[in-house]
């Protein structure tokens, strides 16, 4: 696969396209900065009829509520357009957070992009 630059890169956020999905790379800590960084870059992608979008948290290394508020708003976002939410997640700490909200029930979170985009037609 040839490397594909990215369509925005910023010191959170890195988003690119990847067989057919707009991949939102998460980097850093995600806290109330970075969400408020993270969030219109989001919605911009999170837009139109059926979004397929994949939500990689691999390069966190600290993730609060204001994350947790990320994830929600975006599965809520692509849910009304009738899109398709994946999420990458291997932090154990965010692990046990998305656990014990409840969050990882309803974004069953991959090992990594290439596990998670492996999966056709299944909805997460």
């Amino acid at each position: 696969m040839v490397p594909q630059e990215p369509l925005v890169d910023t010191p959170h956020l890195r988003i690119r396209e990847e067989q057919g999905y707009v991949v939102l790379e998460f980097h850093g800590e995600i806290d109330i900065v970075a969400a408020m960084e993270i969030l219109p870059h989001i919605d911009a992608r999170v837009t139109g009829q059926a979004p397929r979008v994949l939500i990689d948290l691999s390069a966190i290394e600290f993730f609060d509520c204001s994350g947790l508020r990320l994830l929600y708003r975006a599965r809520a976002r692509t849910l009304e357009r009738e899109g398709e939410l994946r999420l990458v997640c291997v932090h154990p700490l965010t692990l046990r957070v998305l656990r014990a909200t409840g969050l990882s029930k309803l974004l069953p979170p991959a090992p990594s992009v290439e596990t998670a985009l492996g999966k056709p037609g299944e909805t997460l």
